[in-house]
């Protein structure tokens, strides 16, 4: 009996110290489960099947993203062109299915052989052309997205349904991206431990001149480890268009950042040799969880980066120190037995950074809680981005009208990324909101979110732009086409019908861009005397539109008028032609922001099309809880534009 008592402790506590050494000897899983824990925690509505599920489909493509990254950092490399090729490949396979009438199997062949042969160029210029990785593979970012805008003309491109499978679920519950991630992580797992290949890559990354000596063929295995990176970016492309139902040539931009970061992240170094499957799977596990606790938390979407960021630079602190103090302590003692000399201490050190990142996450996340009023109507706003006056003017009218009338409002920030718009949106509705205001990065992509939340019955509003292949319970907006019609009026009326003009665009695939711009090219038809001398995209960017307008004077300095798709790039156009803005050249924006107002009362914005974002965030508020309350609401409510110059800016100002 004493034996068997005896037995049974040491079977526990050997369980117990495998669980411990498992936790402690792994720095990015313990940054994990203390993750998990405080999210847990601290929002009731983060541990449940359905939210775990969310974080699984959101980790999805970054993971495989990663999973192909981990090939080249093992190696000594690096890769940024993954984000872009990803989208390539999804533009390749949509367009070759619809626009080119080929069959759907030999689209999917041809978008994978896209993300390959990116990967086989990138290779090349490392291998053979002596490039820089980082240079090689920046260079095929550019690539890759504007052949990707060339392919789409800049619109998105529905895709296949057979392929869009992919993106759905498997028997209404289990997420087809998670099952997809973990076969791709055991493929890499597979690549990694058990092939040629896989050896090569750490005997390249831990010392290449050493690996070449010793007679590996270190150039063509190069060129093999970037093409696997672009094959797992053309499967993860295929997935994020899977999920949006179409291909977006913006879609995935900046991905090749959490690539890498879910990378370091799960224990690789950037200076080649070490990496597994396994840690960059919870690399991006961890970022997934970030960003699906702070918005059930309701966090500010731009204290959202900072608190990731920190995380971020905590997880891979934790694992750098526990690696130092490992390597210390076998040094010291030669033996990692429990009980050792030293052993006490690293323990020690180990858990004080756990202890650290605990309160980190719990203080930071808890600080920046804007919390729960207590109200019974919770309202969600997925915004495109807030990284543009318009949309933090709708938020301010949001804010106040949600103030108010005292109800629960959390405002997120897509980036104008659709994908992250679609896991905001999962977010929203897996917590349990009364009702969700979208303003849409795309028509078409946010439609699968859209749906979700129609099949949880919750009453979604569209503001500022429409959502497609999906029920909305009201539509305000402003009128774009209007808007652009208005705008080639007031421009052509300055001109008095003659004149040579340039039109800035806004991102190439947004409906906004695409609506504002068919309404001006519309009316501006009218007035035959004024011609377009040149159309280029600024992004809805300030520093774009003087960029891009200073190159458009070098071939075109006799120019009479410009018009810009928003406030923001008529500014920079605006700083662009000087002392020419308002006397020999005309220059019309759209939106009516602060700054376009100022300018418009200075005289050298001649007129903006007036949108009045805070009247539409107002609004869009009002109906998401009378949407809430199943009160009855108008399909469409309409902002009235107006066009502002200088005689009546007052009205506006």
């Amino acid at each position: 009996m004493a034996t068997d008592t005896h037995t049974g402790k040491t079977g526990a506590a050997g369980a117990g110290h495998t669980i411990r050494r498992l936790l402690l000897d792994n720095g990015a899983l313990s940054a994990l489960v203390v993750l998990l824990v405080a999210m847990s925690l601290l929002s009731g509505d983060f541990l449940t099947t359905q939210n775990l599920l969310n974080v699984g489909v959101q980790a999805a493509v970054t993971a495989i993203l990663a999973f192909g990254v981990t090939f080249v950092i093992v190696s000594a490399g690096i890769d940024l062109s993954v984000g872009s090729v990803a989208a390539l490949s999804a533009t390749v396979l949509a367009w070759s299915a619809t626009s080119a009438g080929v069959p759907v199997w030999l689209a999917v062949i041809l978008a994978v052989a896209t993300g390959i042969a990116c990967g086989f160029v990138n290779g090349a210029l490392v291998a053979y052309g002596k490039l820089p990785s980082f240079i090689a593979t920046l260079a095929m970012l550019s690539v890759a997205r504007g052949l990707s805008l060339v392919i789409s003309q800049g619109s998105p491109i529905a895709f296949p349904d057979s392929v869009s499978v992919l993106g759905d679920t498997l028997g209404g519950w289990l997420p087809v991206p998670v099952l997809v991630m973990i076969a791709m992580g055991l493929l890499t797992a597979l690549i990694l431990a058990r092939t040629y290949i896989g050896r090569s890559m750490y005997a390249i990354g831990g010392n290449e001149e050493a690996a070449r000596l010793s007679g590996l063929r270190v150039n063509k295995q190069k060129l093999a480890i970037y093409a696997l990176s672009g094959l797992f970016a053309a499967v993860a492309g295929i997935v994020l268009a899977s999920r949006l139902v179409s291909a977006q040539p913006q879609a995935a931009q900046g991905y090749e950042l959490d690539a890498i970061a879910a990378v370091v992240i799960g224990g690789a170094s950037l200076a080649g040799g070490v990496g597994k499957a396994s840690g960059t799977l919870i690399g991006a596990l961890i970022l997934a969880v970030l960003r699906n606790g702070l918005n059930l938390l309701s966090v500010s979407a731009f204290w959202q980066q900072v608190v990731i960021g920190v995380v971020i630079a905590l997880a891979v602190l934790l694992d750098t120190l526990r690696r130092k103090a490992g390597s210390g302590g076998a040094a010291s003692t030669g033996s990692g037995a429990p009980g050792a000399p030293g052993s006490g201490r690293k323990g020690a050190v180990k858990a004080g950074l756990a202890v650290v990142v605990v309160a980190a996450v719990v203080a930071a996340v808890s600080f920046f809680d804007s919390g729960s009023s207590g109200t019974t109507t919770k309202v969600g706003m997925s915004l495109s981005t807030l990284n543009n006056p318009f949309f933090v003017q709708m938020k301010e009218g949001a804010q106040a009208e949600a103030k108010k009338a005292g109800i629960d409002l959390t405002v997120t920030d897509a980036q104008n990324d659709a994908s992250q718009q679609a896991n905001q949106l999962q977010n929203f509705t897996s917590s349990g909101v009364d009702s969700v205001i979208v303003n849409p990065v795309d028509s078409d992509a946010v439609g699968p979110g859209v749906r979700s939340a129609n099949k949880a019955d919750i009453p979604v509003i569209a503001a500022d732009r429409g959502v497609n292949k999906a029920d909305t319970a009201t539509l305000v907006a402003s009128d774009n086409v209007a808007g652009g019609k208005l705008a080639a009026k007031a421009l052509a009326d300055k001109l008095g019908g003659k004149g040579s003009i340039v039109v800035l665009q806004g991102t190439a695939g947004t409906s906004a861009s695409r609506e504002r711009g068919a309404g001006f090219a519309e009316g501006i038809k009218a007035y035959p005397g004024i011609k377009v001398v040149a159309t280029q995209p600024a992004d809805f960017d300030r520093t774009k539109g003087l960029d891009v307008m200073t190159n458009l004077l070098q071939g075109h300095p006799g120019i009479t008028g410009v018009f810009a798709e928003n406030d923001e790039m008529a500014l920079g156009a605006v700083k662009a032609l000087g002392s020419k803005a308002g006397k020999s050249v005309s220059v019309v924006g759209f939106d009516g922001t602060p700054d376009g107002l100022k300018a418009v009362e200075a005289g050298t914005l001649y007129a903006s099309v007036a949108q009045q974002p805070k009247e539409l965030g107002r609004i869009a508020v009002q109906n998401a809880v009378k949407a809430a309350d199943d009160e009855k609401i108008q399909d469409m409510v309409k902002v009235p534009v107006k066009v502002v110059t200088r005689e009546n800016v007052a009205d506006f100002s």
